[in-house]
């Protein structure tokens, strides 16, 4: 089996050469993805303009800019009209987005015979690219890319009941609601339980529509496998934060006077954010902006733009996104070992 929802058959659907058509696909994905890391956050249309433009001089950007991966190359990092530096950034979502497509190709195309899940999970794979990318650079996880996790979920859920595939239904539920209850109950409890035993902010709501859609499209199995994965991620990764803090961090006056009129969520608000989460208030939002003003008191189309001179987080500062993220890729390239190691281990902890 190539991976924990393909549909096992003896031979692939290609050869394995192909892999690098996925790649090639994956590439210009990415290229698209870096449209949206750009445009969200911002608040900007991903339609309007329709071209792209240099972020600097916005110049609209010809077909030898548009190349993936080897414009940024050949272009040595610089826009070819204002000759400023372009982020490598540009160049690496390409690459990664291309590698995992890729990766999801050779798993259920050539391993496997699964284009249903290859489809589901190339666009859930780009979707967590850009929610990695998003998330360090400014701290958001747009509403926009949250939802689009969940859609995919959502659809892909519905192909396979449609199918009559096994998988298609979890605790008598369909798997990718059964997914998505998962995912908002997993990191809201991680948050309410920080707000009573801490009084603290344990998690921020974007992680929590986030994990709904992973999910929605992992399904609890082997979502529960990426939050275990991101957890330690996390953990590793924070005490490495809290060594290069005690060298490089120095908290200057204005941090100290934040921190002391630093205030947490209210419980009320987190109870009702949970309740907004499973009902989709907050993709009803995206349509209709009164709703999401009038449920969860904010309006994220306004609040949270950030401006092109405003500096990103600091390197000591780590959001959570990005190890839901890598915690929901490993799960889906590497889901039939760490599968078959979680069944071990609880095989040899019960007895049985």
């Amino acid at each position: 089996m190539p991976g924990i929802f393909a549909v096992p058959m003896d031979i692939g659907l290609f050869p394995a050469w192909t892999a690098v058509v996925g790649f090639f696909i994956g590439s210009a994905i990415g290229s698209f993805l870096n449209v949206v890391i750009y445009r969200l956050p911002r608040c900007m249309s991903i339609a309007e303009p329709t071209h792209s433009f240099c972020p600097r001089c916005k110049h609209q950007l010809g077909i030898p800019d548009l190349i993936p991966i080897f414009s940024w190359a050949m272009q040595g990092g610089k826009c070819r009209y204002c000759r400023a530096p372009i982020a490598p950034r540009y160049m690496v979502v390409e690459l990664i987005t291309g590698a995992l497509w890729g990766g999801i190709w050779w798993i259920h195309l050539v391993q496997g015979a699964d284009p249903v899940t290859f489809v589901a999970w190339s666009l859930f794979a780009s979707a967590l690219v850009a929610a990695i990318f998003t998330d360090l650079a400014h701290y958001i996880i747009p509403d926009e890319i949250n939802a689009a996790m969940l859609i995919v979920g959502l659809i892909y859920s519905g192909v396979l009941i449609a199918q009559n595939r096994a998988n298609a239904f979890t605790w008598g539920l369909p798997s990718g609601v059964a997914g998505a209850l998962a995912g908002i109950g997993v990191l809201w409890g991680i948050a309410f339980l920080g707000r009573i035993l801490f009084g603290k902010d344990a998690m921020g709501h974007g992680d929590i529509k986030m994990a709904r859609g992973i999910g929605a499209v992992l399904f609890p199995s082997l979502a529960m496998i990426s939050f275990g994965l991101a957890i330690v991620s996390g953990a590793v990764i924070g005490i490495l934060v809290v060594i290069m803090r005690n060298f490089v961090a120095k908290k200057d006056e204005d941090e100290e006077e934040d921190e002391e009129g630093y205030e947490p969520e209210s419980i009320g608000s987190l109870v009702k954010s949970l309740f907004g989460y499973v009902l989709l208030m907050d993709i009803v939002g995206l349509f209709i902006h009164p709703v999401y003003r009038w449920w969860f008191g904010e309006d994220p189309f306004t609040d949270e733009a950030i401006s092109d001179d405003e500096t990103q987080v600091e390197l000591t500062m780590i959001p959570f996104g990005p190890h839901l993220a890598v915690g929901a890729l490993a799960a889906m390239l590497f889901g039939t070992p760490l599968q078959a190691m979680v069944d071990a281990y609880w095989r040899n902890a019960f007895g049985g």
